[in-house]
């Protein structure tokens, strides 16, 4: 039987993949500290150790299983707190994706798929953003998982170490939280929710590229297979601005949605769209949830969540 790892498999994209996991026969073992992911997540017949990715009982439960493959999710993912302690978010971006890599390394090669994000390109000019493009981080965030992936690539180049890196657009959908690792998508389902207004930044043009967490958990799977030593793009190819969003959620929801505008936050950028076609030529992937049917389907979720 194959075995995986799950670093983050209590959160929001890790416990949608561990479920995939084990529809494929593989035995799943989770690490999570539960920071920001909750047990009632963990799939029945994963196997969950209770650690942190920077600790050394995490890196030595990895040795000691020797999986085939080790998807690393677990990651300080918000970019407010990030300005606010970049001194945490290095600790757990870079320091913990170091033991990860070496745990992979002792293991005896096991392969990471590592979580990345458009972060790190922070506010380029461009309308569709290629692998190809200058990375420059403007969050701590943006720049600790910049560092993790290098970290990654070198670790491939010295001992042949088989990775692969996924830079995630904008991932929404069902058991995502509004808080901490929480999207736009997240935050407007948790307000209508509580029959709050939702709040827009700036003009609310900025455009994302919005992809759905199943797409996502896809996206992982045929990178065990197809992926090898690559940086690849996860995410639609389209730009869906934060007022559209805002729309389709408020066409959704029964009662009248107020929208207020307010203050852009530093460190948000402007615009995000990533060319994918390099990923689905490569791993042999396709985008299939619309804007429309996947914001559908978190918001029938969120209806039913409490955090």
């Amino acid at each position: 039987m194959k075995k995986a790892f799950v670093t983050g498999g209590a959160g929001f994209i890790g416990s949608q993949l561990a479920e995939e996991l084990l529809k494929e026969d593989y035995e799943v073992h989770i690490i999570d500290n539960l920071s920001s992911g909750y047990r009632k997540y963990i799939p029945d017949g994963a196997l969950f150790h209770h650690l942190d990715i920077c600790s050394a009982s995490a890196k030595d439960i990895i040795i000691k299983e020797k999986p085939d493959v080790l998807f690393h999710l677990a990651a300080q993912a918000d970019v407010s707190r990030s300005i606010k302690n970049p001194q945490h978010d290095a600790e757990v971006n870079i320091i913990g994706t170091i033991n990860m890599l070496e745990a992979c390394r002792e293991a005896g090669g096991c392969k990471l798929i590592f979580s990345s994000t458009s972060a790190v390109y922070g506010n380029l000019d461009k309308n569709r953003i290629s692998i190809e493009d200058p990375a420059l981080p403007i969050s701590y965030y943006g720049l600790s998982k910049l560092a993790a992936e290098n970290y990654i690539r070198i670790y491939h180049e010295l001992y042949q170490l088989p990775t692969t890196i996924l830079r995630y657009g904008n991932v929404y959908g069902p058991r995502q939280t509004p808080k901490g690792e929480g999207g736009v998508v997240a935050v407007f389902l948790n307000k209508l929710k509580n029959r709050q207004p939702l709040t827009l930044h700036g003009n609310g043009k900025q455009t994302r590229d919005f992809i759905y967490v199943r797409d996502v958990v896809s996206a992982n799977l045929a990178a065990v297979r197809n992926g090898n030593g690559q940086t690849l793009h996860v995410s639609t190819g389209k730009p869906t601005s934060i007022q559209e969003v805002a729309g389709i959620l408020a066409e959704l929801h029964p009662e009248e949605a107020e929208l207020i505008y307010t203050n852009s936050r530093p460190g948000d950028i402007e615009h995000s769209c990533l060319n994918n076609e390099q990923t689905i030529r490569v791993l042999g992937w396709q985008p299939e949830m619309n804007m429309k049917a996947g914001l559908k389907a978190a918001y029938r979720s969120m209806q039913n969540e409490s955090f």
